[in-house]
């Protein structure tokens, strides 16, 4: 990409909002001005008022005011998380300016809870979105209309975007300065941030496991463990309590009280996980991710794809292709 004027990036500021969830894709637009050897991104922190705007951290950022940034076109509008973004979504002038300059940029959309206030506008109605883990639930319930990707570490459809939980904003910022100016200088960015280009596996491989040990006392750690290295095993409920030294019945039960899922779909669950992070770092064929992933062929795991990913899995590896 070309161009005589570097593309503004805009990060909308809130009272007590999330600071990684600014900072780390600021810091990835500007790593890659830098290593592009141009002024290829102009970052820029609005809010409301102006001034410095504390985080939920304490820090202050030092932001210009709806007024002052109202000349500005912003390429890319990136709104944040944190805790203050539930009394933000209810600010009407604050939706108002969300839904306009979203609209007007050429892509635009949130990272971690910032979902919540795009939502607000009404621009995710009918797509595809994600949040963080632990919020998707309330996002579903507070918008209806939204179709959640639990899942995903971020989601794009068209010109609006959303992210997973604070570091997926990284994430995010690398996929659009791969889409700017190409994967070599993507892969350098993320070289010089020591992260991955392309996080393997989705939210499931932290989601999952820090849900079920959040809600769980450390009844079922060990059984987790065991699980997610015999994926191939029997694990079938009659097995697994037999494992935990349960009968069946009374296995269920306290194994869905304690992590709110039943053990079929845990399993079912930490399975397209396994395979899903085969698939996109590793050549293995299709049969042998199905038995390595417990699916038994690659039938069951073309179903499985399908079901909840809605692609099949050489479709999916397509995405991770280099």
């Amino acid at each position: 990409m070309t161009r005589t004027q570097p593309l503004t990036i805009a990060f909308l500021a809130f009272d007590r909002f999330q600071l990684l969830d600014i900072t780390g894709p600021l810091q990835t637009f500007a790593s890659a001005s830098e290593l592009n050897g141009a002024a290829t991104y102009r970052p820029i922190i609005v809010s409301r008022s102006g001034g410095l705007v504390a985080s939920s951290s304490g820090v202050r950022l030092d932001t210009l005011s709806f007024k002052q940034a109202a000349q500005l076109r912003f390429d890319t509008l990136i709104v944040p998380g944190g805790p203050g973004v539930h009394d933000a979504a209810r600010d009407q002038r604050m939706i108002a300016w969300v839904q306009r300059h979203a609209t007007a940029a050429r892509r635009a959309g949130s990272v971690c809870t910032g979902a919540f206030l795009v939502a607000a506008t009404g621009l995710l109605d009918g797509r595809s979105v994600t949040t963080h883990w632990r919020e998707c639930d309330r996002l579903a319930r507070r918008f209806p209309q939204v179709r959640l990707d639990a899942d995903a570490i971020f989601v794009r459809e068209g010109k609006v975007f959303t992210a997973a939980g604070v570091t997926a904003g990284i994430d995010l910022a690398l996929a659009l300065v791969e889409e700017d100016l190409g994967r070599a200088l993507a892969m350098r960015v993320a070289r010089h941030l020591v992260v991955y280009a392309r996080r393997p596996g989705g939210q499931s491989q932290y989601s999952e496991t820090l849900r079920m040990q959040s809600a769980d006392d450390g009844t079922f750690d060990a059984l987790h463990q065991w699980i997610a290295t015999n994926l191939h095993a029997d694990l079938s409920v009659e097995a697994l309590a037999a494992r935990a030294g349960m009968s069946a019945r009374h296995f269920a039960r306290v194994y869905r009280a304690k992590t709110g899922i039943t053990p079929a779909k845990a399993v079912a669950r930490l399975r397209l996980e396994a395979a899903r992070r085969q698939l996109e770092t590793a050549q293995t064929r299709v049969g042998t991710v199905a038995h390595e992933s417990g699916f038994g062929d690659a039938d069951r795991l073309r179903r499985a794809f399908q079901r909840h990913l809605g692609v099949s899995p050489r479709t999916y590896r397509t995405g991770f292709a280099a």
